[in-house]
C-alpha cells in the first residue's frame, strides 16, 4: 500500500496506534478506579473527570493551534507524549477522588495540545490528496480498532491482574509513542495566514461559523457526544449495578460499542468514494438518535438484558463512525492549506465542547435522578443535533467531499467539477 511506503507516515501511524491502545486501557481502568472509590456515585465522578478533560480541550487546543507553526513540532509532540506517560504512572496511587481530578486535568492538558498538532502534521507528510484521504480512513480505523480491542485486552488482563496495572500499559504506550515521533522527520509548519495570536487562536472557529457545512458539523458533534456519553460514562455503573456484571464485563460491553464502530469504519472508505459525505453523516446521526431512543426504552421498560444492551451499544458505535469518519475529509476540503491546522483545532475544541455539555448530564443526572431521565435528555440532544445539521448544512452546498483535488470557492468552500456534478 503506497500510503505505508511513506516512512514518516508509517512511524507516526505506529505512534498513534500505540498511544491509542494505551489510552484505551486507561479509559477502562479509570472507570473501574472511579467505581472503587465512589461505588454507586462512580458515574458522577467519571462525569466530572471527563468534564475536566473537555474543559482542557476546549480552552487549550485553539491556543496550541495558534502557536503550532512557531514551535518545533517533533520536539513538542515528543515532550507532550512523555508528560502524558509520567502523569498516568501516578493514577494507580490515588486514594481520593480529587486526586483523579488533578491528574486527569494535567493529562488532558497535554493531550489537548498534542492532538491538534499531530493532526496538522499529517497533511504535511502525506501531500497527495488521495493518499491523505486514505490516511484519514486509516486513522479512523486505528481509533475504532482501539475502541474494540482495548476493552477486549483489558477484559483478558483483568482476569489475571488488578485494574491499576492497566495504567502501566498506558504509560508504556505514551513513552514508546514519544520515541517513534522523535524518529520521524516532520517538516516545519506552513506560516499561518494570521499574525496576531488572538486571530490565530480563533481563526478556525470563525471559519466554522461562516461556512454552512461546518456549522452542520458543529450540530453533528452534539449528536455524537449525546450518544457517546451514554457508553463512556454510564457503562460501568449500568453493567455493575443493573446487570450485575464483573469488571471484565464492563470491558466487554465497551467492546460491543467498539465492534459496531469498527464494522462501519471498515466499510466507509469505499462508500465515501460513491456517496456524498453529507448523506453518510446524516445517516449516522439518524442511527445515533435511534440508538439513544433504544437505550431509553431499555431502562424505562426494564428490559436490561445483556443481549439487548450489547445491540444498542453496537448501534451507537456504528452511528458514531458514520459521523466522525468523513469529518476530516470535509474539513480539509473547506479551507486553504495554511488554514488546515486551525480548522482541525477548531473541530477538536468544538466537538469537545459538545462533550462538555453531555458528560455532566450522563454523569451527574444519571447518578442523582436515574438513567431514564439522563438518557432521555441525551436522546433529545441527539435529535436536536441531527435536525440542526440538516437545517444548517444545505443539501446542495457545492461540496460533497470527493476524493479528487479541490479548489477554493467563495464563502470559504472548496469544490471541483466532479464534486459539483455529484452535488447536483
Amino acid at each position: 500500500m503506497r500510503l505505508f511506503a511513506n516512512r514518516d507516515y508509517r512511524r507516526l501511524f505506529g505512534a498513534q496506534i500505540i498511544a491509542l491502545f494505551g489510552t484505551g486501557l486507561a479509559t477502562v481502568a479509570l472507570g473501574l478506579l472511579a467505581y472503587e472509590l465512589a461505588g454507586p456515585s462512580a458515574g458522577a465522578v467519571l462525569g466530572t473527570a471527563l468534564t475536566i478533560k473537555m474543559v482542557m480541550y476546549v480552552v487549550i487546543a485553539p491556543i496550541a493551534a495558534a502557536y503550532v507553526d512557531r514551535l518545533p513540532r517533533r520536539t513538542l509532540l515528543t515532550l507532550l507524549d512523555a508528560v502524558r506517560g509520567v502523569v498516568v504512572l501516578a493514577l494507580p496511587f490515588v486514594t481520593e477522588v480529587w486526586h483523579i481530578y488533578l491528574l486527569v486535568g494535567l493529562l488532558q492538558a497535554a493531550s489537548a495540545a498534542f492532538t491538534p498538532t499531530f493532526q496538522a502534521v499529517i497533511p504535511d507528510i502525506v501531500t497527495e490528496e488521495s493518499a491523505y484521504v486514505r490516511a484519514l480512513s486509516a486513522s479512523q480505523v486505528a481509533s475504532t480498532m482501539e475502541s474494540l480491542l482495548s476493552p477486549v485486552l483489558a477484559a483478558v488482563a483483568l482476569a489475571f491482574l488488578s485494574f491499576d496495572r492497566l495504567f502501566l500499559g498506558t504509560s508504556a504506550g505514551f513513552l514508546l509513542s514519544a520515541l517513534l515521533v522523535l524518529s520521524t522527520r516532520i517538516p516545519e509548519a506552513r506560516p499561518s495566514a494570521h499574525t496576531r495570536v488572538g486571530d490565530r487562536a480563533t481563526a478556525g472557529i470563525r471559519t466554522f461559523l461562516r461556512t454552512p457545512r461546518l456549522r452542520g458539523i458543529m450540530a453533528l458533534n452534539l449528536a455524537v457526544a449525546a450518544a457517546g456519553s451514554i457508553v463512556v460514562v454510564n457503562t460501568v455503573n449500568y453493567v455493575r449495578d443493573e446487570l450485575g456484571g464483573s469488571q471484565s464485563a464492563v470491558a466487554w460491553m465497551l467492546a460491543a460499542s467498539g465492534g459496531g464502530t469498527l464494522l462501519a469504519a471498515l466499510a466507509l472508505p469505499r462508500v465515501l468514494d460513491r456517496v456524498a459525505a453529507r448523506t453518510v453523516m446524516a445517516t449516522g446521526a439518524g442511527v445515533l438518535v435511534g440508538g439513544t431512543a433504544a437505550a431509553v426504552t431499555l431502562v424505562a421498560a426494564g428490559l436490561t438484558t445483556w443481549a439487548g444492551t450489547a445491540i444498542v451499544w453496537a448501534l451507537i458505535g456504528i452511528g458514531m463512525a458514520l459521523v466522525i469518519t468523513p469529518t476530516g475529509k470535509v474539513l480539509r476540503a473547506s479551507v486553504e492549506p495554511n488554514a488546515i491546522p486551525g480548522a482541525f483545532a477548531a473541530q477538536f475544541s468544538l466537538s469537545h465542547l459538545a462533550w462538555l455539555i453531555t458528560y455532566p448530564i450522563a454523569g451527574w443526572l444519571g447518578t442523582h435522578v436515574g438513567f431514564t431521565a439522563a438518557w432521555s435528555a441525551l436522546a433529545a440532544l441527539a435529535g436536536a443535533g441531527t435536525i440542526g445539521a440538516l437545517l444548517l448544512w444545505p443539501r446542495h452546498d457545492g461540496h460533497e467531499a470527493a476524493a479528487g483535488p479541490v479548489a477554493p470557492v467563495p464563502g470559504g468552500r472548496r469544490a471541483d467539477r466532479s464534486t459539483l456534478a455529484k452535488a447536483a
